[in-house]
């Protein structure tokens, strides 16, 4: 099997997955024409496995996408897969069934866990500031505030912000109306940021009231197209810092689910417009796996439309390379009538 790229002389990466394609973390294989390419992260050119090298793999690169692989997406010609630390791509229409949203439900109870580690440290760090203020004969203004039951807050607080910082968006942008010049979203502000269906797509555009003329769907500070999806998309994340049970986000799959998809989901939570503070706790948590699922989506299509055109590009020199280097038919008759024995 070969070890680096036929075009650019890259390695391939070793991979433990697979035992007869042990090179490449990055495979595709079309299983009805006994296919196998390695694909180079570099260059991204598809370079063609030996014949002889083929059969072993391919059986268990379509055991494993069967038995093991998540599918990604798909089109009509390309699937693209993933079992553990490997890609796959299969040339013809996978029949797997697709989980999902399980890695946004995991990441969101994983950020539960870790909201509640983070309470229970900042009330030990709590109780050990008040006794050191016992110990030295009295109680500092920080002892009392922290008796209150605010050490947890704070903590908490602490790590929101050194994970991203106080700003949801930086710009610059002016208000149509009184031309206030807008530098920044703030998270504290969050609650009171606009989300309204986008007049000319699936997307939602974010709106902020202009502090200085105050208003506000007219003017102000209006994000639409990628720029708001980004910003949606950290704001959410910031706002549901504390994640979420695994009932609740059980809950949000099945709104997601039963709305049809991640664009029809964003559709009818922000139907007529609301604003961030007036979503519902599992409404939010759906909008924010959406808006991520949807955004994911939208970049695998975009990958799978540059992988379907190499694959096009490389089957016609596949199948001049199988009809040079494998005896067809015809030729092995005629080898076989002219070879004694």
């Amino acid at each position: 099997m070969f070890t680096s790229c036929l075009v650019c002389s890259t390695p391939f990466e070793a991979n433990d997955e697979l035992e007869h394609a042990a090179r490449g973390n990055r495979l595709a294989f079309d299983p009805a024409r006994g296919r196998l390419w390695v694909i180079c992260r570099t260059c991204r050119r598809w370079s063609l496995m030996p014949i002889e090298d083929r059969w072993e793999a391919l059986e268990e690169l379509e055991k494993l996408a069967v038995d093991r692989a998540r599918l990604l997406s798909q089109t009509d010609n390309i699937s693209l897969m993933r079992a553990g630390p490997l890609e796959i791509v299969r040339v013809g229409r996978a029949k797997l069934t697709e989980e999902a949203w399980w890695r946004y439900g995991r990441e969101l109870a994983s950020r539960k866990k870790n909201w509640d580690k983070l309470g229970v440290a900042g009330t030990v760090a709590a109780g050990a500031v008040v006794a050191g203020g016992w110990a030295a004969g009295g109680i500092s203004m920080l002892g009392v505030w922290l008796i209150m039951g605010h050490g947890g807050d704070t903590l908490r607080d602490g790590a929101r912000w050194l994970r991203f910082g106080g700003s949801a968006w930086r710009g610059r942008q002016r208000c149509a109306n009184c031309d206030y010049d807008f530098r920044s979203i703030a998270f504290r502000d969050r609650n009171s940021l606009g989300l309204f269906p986008s007049r000319d797509s699936g997307q939602v555009e974010l709106v902020s009231r202009c502090p200085r003329c105050g208003l506000y769907r007219d003017a102000g500070l209006h994000l639409t197209g990628d720029e708001a999806d980004r910003t949606l998309r950290r704001v959410l994340a910031y706002h549901h810092y504390a994640g979420a049970s695994e009932q609740r986000v059980f809950k949000a799959t099945r709104l997601i689910q039963e709305a049809g998809s991640p664009q029809d989901l964003t559709r009818i939570v922000v139907r007529d417009g609301k604003r961030l503070g007036d979503l519902q706790r599992t409404g939010g948590i759906a909008l924010e796996i959406a808006a991520n699922e949807a955004t994911e989506q939208h970049l695998l299509e975009l990958e799978l439309a540059e992988l379907e055109a190499h694959w096009r590009r490389e089957e016609e020199l596949a199948a001049i390379i199988d009809g040079e280097l494998t005896p067809l038919p015809f030729l092995e008759q005629m080898r076989r009538r002219v070879t004694p024995g």
